[in-house]
């Protein structure tokens, strides 16, 4: 059975740092990207970042460019989220997603994870 458990979250003061990591369990995910997506209370699921299995090509949110960095670790299956220079609108429950193909849409992605909530006050 697939898992993706996510750690990390918390709260946090605007302009604060927090380190977001997700491990996937379960299967082999050779050649699959993973993903971060974040829903914020009464809005949509939207796209954060992503990262090729490799580790060598990463995609961002415009909202999130220069701010969150996507990486993987030593094993494969974990990613983190590194998230600088928070704002409140940065609130949000952050899932962790894994896929067969790289991509910013969650119809890209097969397996979630339950989610870690990060709460950035002003």
């Amino acid at each position: 059975q697939v898992q993706l458990v996510e750690s990390g979250g918390g709260l946090v003061q605007a302009g604060g740092s927090l380190r977001l990591s997700c491990a996937a369990s379960g299967r082999t995910f050779s050649t699959y990207a993973m993903g971060w997506f974040r829903q914020a209370p009464g809005k949509e699921c939207v796209f954060v970042a992503a990262i090729s299995w490799s580790g060598s090509v990463t995609t961002y949110a415009d909202s999130v460019k220069g701010r969150f960095t996507i990486s993987k670790g030593n094993a494969k299956n974990t990613v983190y989220l590194q998230m600088n220079s928070l704002k409140p609108e940065d609130t949000a429950v952050y899932h962790c997603a894994v896929g067969p193909r790289l991509g910013s849409s969650w119809s890209a992605y097969d397996y979630w994870g339950q989610g870690t909530q990060v709460t950035v006050s002003s």
